[in-house]
């Protein structure tokens, strides 16, 4: 279901809503400025997601593929696993094949920096999708989730569905991921406001569902009685629910953040308190057609940084997804 459906998340019509905000102003200087544009369409495009076994990125990847592809660009997907250096042979590849342009997911905050520099000094102009990295003036534009926004509502939401007191463990992504950090403090923004929540537990995860459920069991083994879970992303929140399932506690609230197929069913069934939607097909289409202006007119983004709104989805307007990641509301 989830692939037939990538299609449609490419419907402008019932894409998330969308708030531009300029973090870090719009002029692209540094190792940046070497870039330049070709003058025409065609090409290569390299498209570089994190790890196409999520659902997230999978979407990342087929919807920058096919609309590379509907813009006349061949393209290619490649993994980096979140890895710098299998990032690294991904970007010297695309360099020894001319590609035209790069979409790229950052493996890592700082040490990815180096890999898009090289990229943009052999003129080849890289976009960035998902995830920010630690510099500005290197990419040509960096277009993400307000992940801010986003953690905010959920904690918000979590609240809500959880109650303002109990023992709660936090799951939270991968460390290199600047994504994880901000959602982490913004869910500790919101819950620090309620003194009767305690903290027992808090651990890495890096995104993934069987580690989560790893994660999930040995914290239920060290504080059985814990109330709720908040979740750094779905996968991750999916697997606690496996786990808590598995030592027979469906009582706990559970919180998740991405807009998952899988996701949207749990919060559909129940198990999953709410989900926090990241527009990904918005902003990954929205990339490409950025550099395509660039590779056929040299047309810079008038803001380097790109956010866009996250949506709350829950059991009241779960139904208004109408495919992956995306929101009819």
């Amino acid at each position: 279901m989830f692939r037939k459906a990538i299609g449609a998340a490419l419907a402008l019509g019932v894409t998330a809503a969308v708030a531009m905000t300029g973090c870090s102003g719009g002029s692209t200087s540094g190792s940046g400025s070497s870039a330049s544009s070709s003058g025409k369409a065609g090409g290569l495009i390299t498209i570089v997601v994190n790890d196409p076994s999520n659902p997230y990125w999978l979407t990342e990847g087929n919807v920058a593929k096919a609309e590379a592809e509907h813009l006349g660009y061949q393209a290619t997907v490649a993994a980096s696993k979140g890895d710098v250096n299998t990032e690294s042979t991904i970007i010297d590849t695309a360099i020894a094949n001319h590609s035209a342009g790069i979409i790229l997911d950052p493996a890592n905050a700082d040490g990815s920096i180096g890999n898009i520099k090289r990229a943009m000094n052999a003129k080849i102009p890289v976009f960035l999708v998902n995830a920010e990295i630690n510099q500005t003036g290197v990419a040509l534009g960096q277009l993400v989730s307000n992940n801010a926004q986003g953690a905010a509502i959920g904690a918000q939401q979590w609240i809500k569905a959880a109650g303002t007191q109990g023992s709660y463990a936090e799951l939270y992504g991968l460390p290199s991921d600047n994504n994880a950090a901000t959602r982490s403090n913004g869910y500790k923004t919101v819950i620090s406001q309620y003194p009767g929540w305690k903290e027992v537990a808090k651990q890495t995860a890096n995104w993934d569902r069987a580690l989560g459920q790893q994660k999930m069991q040995s914290i239920l083994q060290a504080t059985p009685n814990i109330n709720a879970v908040i979740s750094g992303n779905d996968e991750m929140a999916l697997g606690a629910i496996a786990a808590l399932k598995q030592a027979g506690k469906t009582n706990v609230i559970v919180g998740g953040f991405d807009g998952s197929p899988d996701a949207v069913s749990a919060v559909k069934d129940g198990s999953l308190a709410y989900t926090v939607l990241q527009p990904v097909a918005t902003f990954t289409k929205k990339a490409v057609d950025e550099l395509d202006a660039y590779i056929k007119n040299g047309t810079k983004p008038s803001q380097e940084k790109q956010s866009f709104d996250c949506i709350l989805i829950t059991k009241a307007n779960v139904d208004k997804m109408t495919a992956p990641f995306t929101y009819s509301g």
